[in-house]
């Protein structure tokens, strides 16, 4: 069964696209068939994957306003070894267009339909706020995956997005849960980062990913180089930790996979 994840987090800074990136190459080295679609105008993921933004034939703003299909817009076998549907800027417009569309809120969802068989895994960046182009992303998701650091400022803020989660869940998506909370940008020498993490796992439980990802320069370097911290340095600890990260969600997913197939053969 195909796994569409959404990474979303409404604060920036939290490491959306570093792991949609690096989670997808992760999960692409395991030998799962992986999508990432990158739906944020700034087009980050697109060339932290090293695709050039600015030469796309086709992006996610094409799909959206229906004047390509997803097929047509996949870019196969990108160079960080995963496939992927980019944007740019003119991402920028689709938010003002897709209010005059049919089942605007859907786009994404029916876009996905024709192709998602053909992955174990598709992977949605989006931007650091809640618009239009979220809602299509959540809509058409199984799971969140939410990247935060441990301060502050960022307890506050997953309760406001878990809000967000329940009335997409109620009016868009009965599907849509919380796939996981994933604690980034990881640094156990501070109090602060113990205490919110600590926090975090009494209130989430095992929501909270066991996998933590640290601050690493790797991490921060790959970018420019239009790499995922594996193809850059695949020793680095950030590499690591995404790997694992992989392996936890793999494991996961198929639990769950059994547990709904028992209770599908019990009901």
């Amino acid at each position: 069964m195909t796994k569409i994840l959404t990474i979303t987090n409404q604060k920036g800074g939290v490491g959306k696209t570093t792991t949609c990136v690096n989670l997808a190459a992760s999960l692409a080295v395991t030998k799962k068939r992986v999508l990432m679609i990158d739906m944020d105008p700034q087009g980050n993921a697109t060339m932290g994957s090293g695709i050039d933004k600015h030469n796309l034939k086709n992006s996610v703003y094409e799909v959206l306003i229906g004047e390509a299909t997803l097929e047509e817009s996949i870019i196969r076998n990108a160079p960080a070894g995963y496939d992927i549907v980019g944007s740019n800027g003119d991402l920028t417009a689709a938010e003002v267009e897709l209010l005059q569309l049919p089942r605007r809120e859907f786009r994404m969802k029916m876009a996905l339909e024709k192709v998602q068989d053909n992955y174990d895994f598709i992977l949605i960046d989006n931007p650091p706020s809640l618009n239009l182009l979220t809602v299509n992303a959540l809509a058409a998701s199984s799971g969140v995956i939410i990247p935060m650091q441990c301060e502050y400022y960022a307890l506050e803020g997953i309760s406001s997005l878990i809000g967000t989660i329940n009335k997409i869940n109620k009016r868009l998506n009965p599907s849509l849960k919380i796939e996981g909370i994933l604690r980034t940008m990881f640094d156990p020498r501070m109090s602060l980062t113990k205490d919110v993490s600590d926090h975090l796992v009494e209130y989430f439980g095992d929501q909270v990913y066991r996998t933590v990802i640290p601050r690493n320069v790797r991490l921060a370097e790959a970018p420019s180089h239009g790499l995922p911290a594996l193809m850059y340095d695949k020793n680095s600890r950030g590499s690591v930790a995404y790997l694992a990260l992989a392996g936890e969600l793999i494991r996961k997913s198929a639990q769950n996979d059994k547990r709904a197939d028992k209770q599908e053969q019990e009901g």
